[in-house]
């Protein structure tokens, strides 16, 4: 009973330790995400101004590679507004689109050796922690947002396994606060697959 305890005051803790930019940033990426899944444009400026407050938060803290990725999240919201923009347009190809098992395979296959090679990096690191499962939510984290800037319909399936590592990678580090906001991000890649394909379906695009 010790121990439940002591999870709980942890867990209590954390998010009294959290500061208002911190849940500014994550309520906008829960907004993103919800825009996303109905397949509005308006999802990317809430994703950039999420993802900068994210950028200064871990500079500030000193995680310079958690402030580096989340500076390439920017750059994919600038990118994903420019492509959804142009998808209104009558002659764009940027329409809800699914991809054949062999680009799946190949996707796949170059994340997870990847994710090794910068997992056997971190793990030469002093204090790197769980350098493998770190490397595998960063890789494909940073793939998937650009299949859902091209509007890959199965980025959503790809989105509910990281966010379930992810997961278990921040309750392993005691990050329990995300945890909380993965856990949403998990429901609602659910139903965005479900919104998107119903969509497609709709305007025949699938």
């Amino acid at each position: 009973m010790l121990v439940n305890n002591d999870l709980i005051t942890d867990i209590v803790n954390a998010f009294l330790a959290q500061s208002g930019w911190e849940w500014l940033g994550a309520s906008l990426g829960i907004l993103y995400v919800i825009l996303a899944a109905k397949e509005s444009i308006w999802c990317w400026p809430a994703a950039f101004a999420s993802t900068l407050i994210y950028t200064l938060l871990f500079w500030e803290g000193q995680l310079p590679m958690q402030a580096i990725l989340n500076f390439y999240y920017m750059g994919m919201a600038v990118y994903g507004f420019i492509l959804w923009q142009k998808s209104n347009s009558e002659s764009s190809d940027i329409v809800i689109s699914a991809r054949p098992l062999m680009f799946h395979a190949i996707y796949i296959l170059a994340g997870l050796v990847t994710s090794l090679l910068i997992g056997y990096y971190l793990s030469t690191l002093y204090e790197a922690r769980l350098p493998y499962l770190d490397a595998l939510v960063m890789v494909f984290s940073v793939m998937t947002t650009f299949l859902m800037a091209r509007k890959i319909l199965e980025n959503w399936l790809y989105w509910i396994v990281i966010d379930a590592f992810a997961i278990a990678l921040y309750w392993q580090t005691g990050f329990y606060v995300t945890i909380v906001m993965f856990l949403v991000y998990l429901v609602l890649a659910a139903y965005g697959y479900r919104n998107w394909k119903k969509l497609a379906s709709q305007s025949n695009q699938l």
